[in-house]
């Protein structure tokens, strides 16, 4: 992450499920710097000195604690492959985003398998502000079928 000429590296293992959400952020050599679980009743922080934050929303827990909205829910489509109601979106050769424009933000894809059902495995975020923000993704895991489902 970079905004207002620093760079933040580290690493970010996100959970997420119909119930909520649960984010373990650690730093670079896999010590863990807080954990952000969320779900309908709010946001709750945990750092790693046990201190507690709490906020409506994971969005607004991000804003108070970074003071720069990174915004969570809508990174959360971005990474399944855009919002098809953008405004501006440039699709690959294999029919997958490859650029996306979202009000003042830009999202760029890249993916590591030449599959029209791939997921991507790099994500660049950035806004017109200066905030950039780069994911790898290492790993995707299917949720679990849920029991009513057919």
């Amino acid at each position: 992450m970079r905004f207002e000429g620093k760079s933040y590296v580290g690493h970010l293992d996100w959970r997420h499920d119909r119930g909520g959400d649960e984010l373990l952020l650690s730093s670079p050599f896999g010590q863990s710097v807080a954990e952000i679980v969320s779900d309908a009743g709010g946001a709750r922080l945990t750092g790693s000195d046990g201190s507690t934050r709490t906020a409506a929303t994971a969005d607004e827990l991000l804003q108070s604690v970074l003071a720069y909205p990174l915004p969570l829910r809508r990174l959360l489509v971005w990474l399944r492959g855009g919002d098809p109601n953008a405004a501006d979106i440039t699709l690959d050769e294999l029919g997958r985003p490859r650029h996306l424009r979202q009000e003042d933000w830009r999202i760029d894809y890249e993916y590591d398998r030449a599959d029209p059902q791939a997921l991507p495995g790099r994500l660049f975020v950035e806004r017109e502000s200066g905030f950039t923000l780069r994911l790898r993704i290492d790993a995707w895991q299917a949720l679990p079928p849920t029991e009513n489902a057919p």
